[in-house]
């Protein structure tokens, strides 16, 4: 075998492989020797098969079979020979013309990691922003958990129906005169302000009395699920059956009791602890975002444009996606489309942080033990259906990129916290609010969107990307770390609370009719969903 380099610059390796026709050769009759044995072949003994019977029935499948093994072992050597670490999957092109009898050539071409002094961190220090959580806070909590919970009681039969009121409906739900499946129900609680059923149905029940048989017109959205009810108009006729109010829910033991809980101070002691898990990672956000920023001011190395551009394509696909779905979705494409060198910004952050939280861990000794990665496995297997969860576990313990996805997130997460445990911790009491603020405050320019973006409100899509920056950087550790001296971990599969965040602060107004679309699904054949029609 012989390894010629051809490139040399930067990060960027390429090598010119030629495999002897003579080595391929051998390997076929080193092949033929070990199947002999086991070959049938009529007018001879088992195993009494000769060498060149085997070699002309089997012999195209065993050359194929020995140029692969030996492709993929010289690309093995070009790596150990020249001490390469892959920042992703090399790429590898066979010679054309290629037939047997003749030498195998190839070219390697791949990025690697740079080299990387892992950083001091003994004078590390952070400000970690600390919630305590009120009395106050938990009696809120608990009053909005008995506002969800509200029970109902008959109202006298001139009760006109208002917001916040309960019907009792049956309606039958017709187009151009012809009922449509999923358009019938009966005894169908309502409540008239809660958005559940199709926009236009409830506001025009206000003022109904017990009773009282109403028809109603309504239009179903453009986007709705079911094609042949969207955009059309629909007439219900309801009667209501009655009309119910909300009763008073006292907070007590009762209350707590109904809720499977032995008293109202349990409840409280639950929600307490809730309230403080949902701080404590609000807090532990803040905290991340300072340690990426101080590692990201003091740092700044080549990194391999592969890995940006996979991970530039990932924020691109999610800002498309969610521009998509925006309220003016081509006037959102072309303003991100102006910051598309700002997201390509972001993206080579990323990875320069990744790159460099995993040399930290490595050279720290950070690492996901095997029963972390066998627990890892079993959860991720739970999303698998029964029959299939075995060939999953199977594909990850053989497959390293595999492993190393699923690994990512643990490990990231590890090393965060051992940068934390080095850190010199300052601790200082804010409101709730004032920890969500400076979550959100984009303290880097440099690596984020321009500050306008911030200044003109961007709709949801820009928002939700941007502001994930600093939160995911972190989460993008494991992902550059190497596995198995091959490239590393592709993207986590798992995504973070605090990723989630972002999402979540969306404003509602702008998401409302891709949501509401995708609850209003008709009856489809199942009894219980007939009411689904003229719900959400």
């Amino acid at each position: 075998m012989q390894i010629k380099e051809t490139a040399n610059e930067g990060l960027k390796r390429a090598y010119a492989v030629t495999i002897p026709a003579k080595d391929i050769d051998e390997r076929v009759g080193s092949e033929v020797k070990k199947i002999a044995p086991q070959v049938r072949m009529p007018g001879f003994r088992p195993g009494k098969v000769p060498a060149n019977l085997v070699r002309k029935m089997h012999g195209e499948q065993l050359h194929a079979q020995a140029v692969n093994d030996m492709i993929r072992e010289s690309v093995d050597k070009v790596m150990a020979d020249n001490k390469l670490r892959p920042a992703m999957q090399p790429k590898v092109e066979f010679g054309e013309g290629y037939e047997e009898g003749k030498d195998a050539e190839l070219t390697v071409e791949l990025e690697i990691l740079p080299e990387i002094e892992a950083p001091e961190i003994k004078d590390l220090e952070l400000e970690r922003l600390t919630v305590p959580v009120k009395d106050e806070a938990v009696d809120e909590a608990v009053q909005n958990i008995a506002d969800q919970n509200k029970s109902y009681k008959d109202a006298a039969k001139t009760k006109k129906a208002g917001e916040g009121d309960q019907l009792i409906i049956d309606f039958v739900g017709r187009v151009d005169g012809t009922e449509f499946e999923g358009g019938k129900a009966e005894n169908t609680p309502l409540v008239i302000g809660s958005g559940q059923f199709i926009p236009g149905f409830e506001e025009q029940l206000t003022g109904v009395k017990t009773g009282d048989e109403k028809t109603i017109t309504v239009t179903f959205p453009d986007d709705y699920p079911a094609e042949h009810l969207a955009g059309k108009e629909a007439a219900f006729d309801v009667t209501v059956q009655q009309v119910k109010v909300a009763t008073e829910t006292k907070v007590d033991d009762e209350f707590a009791k109904n809720l499977g809980l032995d008293s109202i101070d349990k409840l409280k002691e639950l929600v307490r602890g809730q309230l403080e898990q949902e701080t404590s990672g609000l807090t532990r956000t803040q905290m991340k975002r300072q340690l990426l920023d101080k590692l990201a001011a003091g740092h700044d190395f080549a990194v391999p444009q592969g890995m940006v551009d996979a991970e530039f394509d990932q924020i691109w696909a999610q800002l498309q996606q969610e521009a998509a779905q925006s309220e003016d979705p081509e006037a959102m494409l072309k303003e991100v489309e102006d910051e598309k060198d700002d997201y390509r910004k972001i993206a080579e952050r990323r990875v320069r942080l990744g790159l460099l939280l995993s040399e930290i861990g490595q050279a720290n000794g950070v690492e996901v033990n095997a029963n972390e990665m066998q627990m890892l496995i079993q959860q991720a297997a739970q999303q698998y259906r029964a029959e299939d969860r075995e060939r999953f576990m199977e594909y990850v313990r053989t497959e390293p990129m595999a492993a190393a996805q699923l690994r990512a997130p643990l490990y990231e997460d590890k090393v965060v916290d051992f940068l934390f445990n080095k850190a010199e911790i300052t601790d200082r009491e804010v409101t709730r609010e004032e920890l969500e603020a400076a979550i959100e405050a984009e303290d880097t320019a440099e690596e984020k969107p321009k500050k306008k973006a911030a200044a003109k409100k961007k709709a949801p899509a820009k928002k939700a990307a941007a502001k994930k920056d600093d939160a995911k950087s972190d989460e993008k550790a494991a992902d550059k770390k190497p596995a198995a001296k091959k490239s590393p971990a592709k993207k986590a599969a798992a995504k973070k609370a605090d990723e989630k965040k972002a999402d979540d602060k969306k404003p509602a107004a702008k998401k409302a009719p891709a949501k509401k679309a995708a609850d209003k699904k008709p009856a489809a054949k199942k009894a219980p969903a007939k009411k689904a029609a003229a719900k959400k």
